[in-house]
């Protein structure tokens, strides 16, 4: 067992260890643009099924709380988490609609859509970024393997190379405690 739990450790350090050395200067970019757009009035809508639905509360919760420091709650809302609107919308309309007509209801141009899918194919995520692009609104993906139809819709692409959904998860969870730092940061020098 100690040597699975050594590989699996590894695995995950190797990972994250390539993916912020190549994805660097993208994340402080995103950084900024998130940061500007919340000193503007505007919000961050996070979105994705299963684990990725988990990854966008969990972000959201560190923008509207506090990450590292106290500070005033930036406007962060995980549209996975009003299960009224979501089972209503799947019932009426089916599934893939859930989180595009959430976008549609509160996105506003300026606002920032940030999709999480580990294929990048989740059709419902999909829905939402292609919705989201249409209304001037920033849009983010963090994917996994190729990166799927997603990766070429979005103004930020963040891809983790792996066919992991476990390793990829784990990634995508560090990219947002980054961007939550980063951006906690911008927000102080304000």
């Amino acid at each position: 067992m100690n040597e699975t739990i050594a590989k699996i450790v590894e695995e995950s350090l190797e990972l994250k260890k390539s993916f912020f050395a190549g994805n660097g200067e993208l994340i402080a970019g995103l950084a900024g643009e998130v940061a500007s757009a919340i000193s503007q009035g505007k919000k961050v809508l996070l979105f994705g099924n299963g684990g990725s639905a988990a990854d966008a509360q969990h972000i959201a919760a560190e923008f509207v709380g506090r990450f590292r420091r106290e500070r005033r709650p930036l406007p962060a809302l995980a549209l996975t988490t009003d299960t009224s609107v979501l089972t209503s919308v799947a019932n009426d309309y089916g599934y893939e609609h859930v989180f595009e007509r959430q976008i549609l209801a509160l996105g506003n141009p300026g606002d920032i859509a940030i999709g999480i899918s580990t294929s990048g194919n989740a059709p419902s995520v999909l829905r939402a970024i292609e919705v989201a692009r249409g209304m001037g609104i920033l849009t983010v993906a963090l994917t996994g393997g190729d990166g799927g139809k997603l990766g070429p819709l979005v103004d930020y692409h963040l891809n983790v190379p792996s066919r992991f959904t476990d390793r990829v998860q784990e990634v995508h969870i560090m990219v947002g405690h980054v961007l939550c730092h980063l951006v906690e940061e911008a927000d102080e020098r304000q």
